[in-house]
């Protein structure tokens, strides 16, 4: 009997073994899976979207006149202060025009134009002006600026005038003194104004050994008045302006009689008819350039940054009447 009880044990404990390694080798079922998420986290990368280039908007190009040359004939106080610097280079950037300048006094500038040689003409001298306006030679003529003529004389003011209120006083005291006086002499509005002061003061100033006519611009005047130690007459912007290069004091101001009014006058197209092609569109163009807000602004800050003064006063819509000395 013991032995068929250890076979028996036996049989019984590889029947155990059998089950036990069938158990641990039986397939497993795969482990449930997690679906993705519809939207990823909020730390998750995206690629951003891309972005179409900015497009600038585009400044359409002048169209440019049939015309274009535009010539100006103009006084040499624009030029000299460096106002015409500033303006010229505006007006052909707004209209397409490009503007030949000729500087004169404006007798020689009134002059040319009167001869077909200018469109368009800035000058400062009423009392050339109105003959030529007369004439026909001249349209549209516009008040645009002012400002005003100052006595000038070397520091040690020999002729004692420094102080007064009255040109012609001063003249007068000028002539008695027998102190040297430079004139532009080239019939300029400047000129011109010189010479009714010589009259309103009841002097003879022509051919006196101390008097000069130099027949120069404006800016070149008073550097020879000062090289001379001499007096003269000026416009306060073309003193301002060259101020710093020359040894000429203010000696008198403030005389109404002083007032210097500056006017653009477009050339008349039908005075010359079919033998000179006066550019009247252009002349048009800058007129209207010339008394439009945004330059009269301009006109009126002008000179005020470096000389601590503005040069001009703008005087578009204003009658001569309206006008009092700068």
């Amino acid at each position: 009997m013991s032995k068929r009880l250890t076979l028996f044990k036996s049989i019984l404990i590889a029947a155990a073994g059998l089950i036990l390694l069938a158990g641990c080798s039986s397939p497993q079922a795969p482990a449930p899976t997690t679906p993705a998420p519809a939207n990823p986290p909020p730390d998750a990368y995206t690629r951003p979207a891309t972005t179409p280039p900015e497009v600038k908007p585009t400044t359409p190009a002048v169209p440019k006149p049939s015309n274009p040359e535009l010539i100006l004939s103009s006084t040499t106080s624009v030029r000299d202060t460096g106002l015409m610097d500033v303006l010229l280079p505006m007006f052909e950037a707004q209209t397409g025009y490009k503007v030949k300048p000729i500087y004169n006094g404006s007798g020689q500038a009134i002059a040319l134009a009167q001869a077909g040689g200018a469109d368009v003409v800035i000058v400062h001298s009423p009392s050339l002006e109105l003959p030529f306006m007369a004439s026909g030679a001249g349209i549209n003529r516009t008040l645009i600026a002012h400002n005003d003529y100052i006595v000038l004389g070397t520091p040690s003011d020999p002729a004692k005038i420094a102080g007064l209120t009255s040109a012609a006083e001063a003249f007068k005291k000028i002539a008695a003194a027998k102190s040297p006086f430079y004139s532009r002499g080239d019939g300029s509005g400047t000129d011109t104004k010189e010479k009714s002061i010589w009259k309103s003061a009841s002097v003879n100033q022509t051919g006196q050994p101390w008097y000069f006519e130099a027949n120069l611009g404006m800016g070149d005047l008073i550097d020879t008045g000062s090289e001379k130690e001499a007096y003269t007459l000026s416009d306060r912007a073309t003193y301002l302006a060259n101020k710093s290069t020359i040894s000429l004091d203010i000696m008198v101001q403030g005389d109404p009689t002083l007032l210097n009014i500056y006017h653009v006058i477009e050339v008349s197209p039908d005075k010359f008819g079919t033998s000179i092609k006066i550019n009247n569109a252009g002349a048009r163009a800058f007129r209207r350039f010339l008394i439009d807000p945004k330059t009269q602004e301009v006109i009126g800050k002008f000179g005020l940054d470096k000389y601590g003064q503005t040069l001009f006063v703008p005087d578009a819509g204003k009658t001569e009447a309206s006008l009092s000395s700068y």
